[in-house]
């Protein structure tokens, strides 16, 4: 009988370390978690953490403003009400201009050569270095392929069709979008619909057909255009509690990374994958399918020029990490010009 009591003590103090030494955290999302890709990848992340960790470290996904609203969560996260966040570092300019630039950039690179800079070439310890200093740390955990550039009542046949609409626009794009005349706003992904239907905007870009079919413009505006100039490829991370990402020890922490170095793989494959079959529904239901010309494109890209030079003599931080990204991308060039297919 003693023994028995002893193994039984023994196994009870087995299982209450196993307990003690379990996370939960909540993670507040800035997408549905039914939004094709940006919800559901945020999702998928979770639950390989839970299984990669056996249990150990477990991500609640939440769903916009179950703690708080979308676009709220920079600083929830920051102030440790809520330990983590599932978002795109693009949200935050009005806090961290730089922050943009780990997200999407006009003109700039596709998945590939923006992960090679991340990895490889200067970008991730500039970002962890600008996210620490706002109490967060954040890691890449999710990239997407082009976005289409926007959907639009009727048809855009110059850039002067563009002038004084009201236009839902993310991120650096949005500037370049101003300097053309339109009337830009930030909305969460949940939001849109209703301001399009509502005629509170004239028009929207949010993301790729699949996800765009999923939110429904296509009820409201006939016309989506293309190439997504502003997001070639967009980055999402995990953002995490600086002091809560601090206190972990090496296994948890390679763990969230080896997460989401996954899914950076999983998203883009899985995005590549999806988009013929939306495309087909979305022309099914009367959408008409546009490329910019190259007139257009020219000079979008004369705008953005103007943006990125105000920029960089406006923000210290915005000129360092355009500096890292730029000297990445002209090395880059000579290995992209040789290497693959014009």
């Amino acid at each position: 009988m003693k023994k028995l009591l002893a193994v039984s003590a023994l196994a009870l103090g087995v299982g209450l370390a196993g307990a003690a030494k379990a996370e939960q955290w909540n993670m507040q999302s800035t997408y549905p978690g039914s939004l094709t890709q940006l919800g559901t990848l945020g999702k998928h992340v979770a639950e390989q953490l839970k299984l990669v960790s056996n249990g150990e470290v477990e991500l609640v996904f939440q769903e916009p403003g179950a703690l708080v609203p979308a676009l709220e969560v920079f600083d929830a996260v920051a102030s440790g009400a809520v330990e983590t966040g599932w978002s795109t570092p693009g949200y935050w300019a009005g806090k961290v201009p730089a922050l943009q630039l780990f997200a999407a950039v006009p003109f700039g690179p596709q998945a590939g050569e923006y992960i090679a800079w991340l990895k490889f070439g200067g970008g991730k310890e500039l970002f962890e270095e600008i996210y620490h200093e706002q109490g967060i740390h954040g890691v890449h955990c999710g990239v997407i392929a082009p976005e289409a550039s926007g959907w639009f009542r009727t048809e855009i046949k110059s850039t002067d069709d563009l002038k004084g609409l009201k236009m839902r626009f993310f991120g650096l794009g949005a500037k370049v979008m101003e300097k053309m005349g339109v009337s830009t706003q930030l909305l969460a992904g949940g939001d849109i619909f209703p301001a399009l239907e509502l005629g509170t905007i004239d028009a929207t870009e949010f993301s790729m057909p699949a996800i765009d079919l999923n939110l429904g413009f296509y009820q409201v505006a006939k016309h989506y255009y293309f190439p997504g100039w502003h997001q070639q490829a967009t980055m999402f991370d995990l953002m995490i509690n600086l002091d809560l990402w601090e206190s972990l020890d090496d296994t948890t922490k390679a763990q969230i990374e080896t997460v989401c170095d996954a899914a950076i793989a999983y998203g883009l494959a899985e995005g590549e994958a999806i988009q013929f079959e939306a495309l087909q529904e979305l022309e099914a239901n009367g959408v008409t399918i546009h490329q910019w010309p190259p007139e257009v494109l020219a000079e979008l890209e004369a705008a953005w020029e103007e943006v990125l030079a105000e920029l960089v003599a406006e923000d210290e931080d915005f000129a360092r990490v355009w500096a890292s990204l730029s000297e990445f991308r002209g090395n880059y060039k000579k290995w992209k010009d040789l290497g693959y297919l014009k």
